[in-house]
């Protein structure tokens, strides 16, 4: 979290907001730009908060919005501490969580203009971001909003299991029509789909084995299993891998982590893994991809593995929680706006 003021009534404000919610404030002037500060809060994804008028704001993070899908939260609070504005990312970002705790912190008002939130109507996309679902077609949630909004029940189609009673307005169906779909599969689908990413990704490969290659060796793994690139959260091998050039591109181009393992560690875990003598000879352990991904993901191997081109790959699912919660204020008494 970063925030930024102008004044120095402002910055009061936001080394406060900063010390009860964990983000560091800045104002702006003092060995920082408006323009660079907002850059790098882009660039890193993180919530950020403007403490002073909210046409600085606009101005400000205009030229870096991208998608709802890619934009961090923005809130803008004004420097007397009355009201907590939230500019972009209200739901998916949560950017009206991030006002509702503002509020709560310093007495403001959350001023929250999205139409469901308004209604009191169940917002798709906030829920999603609060359970850490991707979206795969953003388009579909103004389809399901506009339901919503109609008074049509939202019907949900869920493969994970989902704790908890239904919201007002959402009904949990395993047969028949759906407007959400949360799914690990692949594929275009007539709603709103919603990806849990619990996947982890194992990979085996030659030295000097190039992105490309392993580009190739994921779509083919992804295509044979069915599966959307978007399940996937990490990408798992050996730490004899940790420095290969191609692997750290394919995770970069991917906006995934690389996490590996010693063989040793690898060795160690349980299940019955085809073994190469040698994968052994040159690693230390028989089986690099599946022993990975499962140690990765916490769970167990999903489907075949891949093996062309000098690279091996191999999915593993792991647990991934759901329930109906969708506001950080669930656990505080409900989304009111604070105040």
């Amino acid at each position: 979290m970063r925030l930024l003021a102008f004044t120095r009534r402002g910055y009061d404000l936001a080394r406060t907001l900063g010390e009860k919610l964990g983000g560091k404030a800045d104002r702006c002037g003092s060995g920082c730009s408006l323009e660079g500060w907002t850059a790098e809060g882009f660039l890193a994804g993180e919530e950020l908060i403007f403490v002073g008028a909210v046409g600085i704001a606009v101005r400000a993070v205009a030229p870096f919005v991208k998608s709802k899908t890619a934009d961090p939260a923005v809130v803008v609070v004004d420097e007397g501490g009355s009201y907590a504005i939230p500019i972009l990312s209200g739901h998916l970002g949560g950017a009206n969580d991030l006002a509702r705790r503002i509020a709560r912190v310093c007495g403001a008002q959350a001023v929250i203009t999205t139409a469901t939130d308004v209604r009191g109507c169940f917002p798709v996309d906030q829920w999603a971001g609060r359970q850490g679902l991707k979206v795969e077609n953003p388009k579909a949630i103004k389809l399901v909003s506009a339901r919503a909004l109609e008074g049509e029940h939202v019907r949900i189609k869920s493969d994970f299991p989902i704790s908890g009673t239904p919201p007002q307005g959402v009904e949990l169906v395993e047969n028949g029509p759906w407007d959400v779909w949360v799914t690990l599969r692949g594929g275009a689908c007539p709603g709103l789909k919603l990806v849990p990413p619990a996947l982890a990704l194992g990979v085996g490969c030659r030295r000097g084995t190039r992105a490309g290659t392993l580009e190739r060796a994921f779509e083919q793994l992804l295509e044979g299993e069915k599966l959307s690139p978007l399940g996937v959260k990490k990408v798992c091998s050996i730490h004899l891998k940790r420095e290969e050039p191609g692997l750290l591109a394919f995770c970069q181009a991917h906006g995934l982590n690389l996490e590996t393992f010693s063989p040793e560690a690898l060795a160690a875990v349980p299940g019955d893994f085809p073994a190469s003598d040698f994968v052994r000879q040159v690693t230390g352990v028989d089986n690099v991809c599946q022993r990975s991904a499962a140690l990765g993901s916490g769970g167990e191997p999903l489907g075949k593995k891949y093996q062309g081109e000098g690279v091996t790959m191999a999915l593993a699912l792991g647990p991934f929680p759901l329930d109906w919660r969708i506001y950080e204020a669930d656990l505080c008494g409900g989304p009111g706006a604070g105040g």
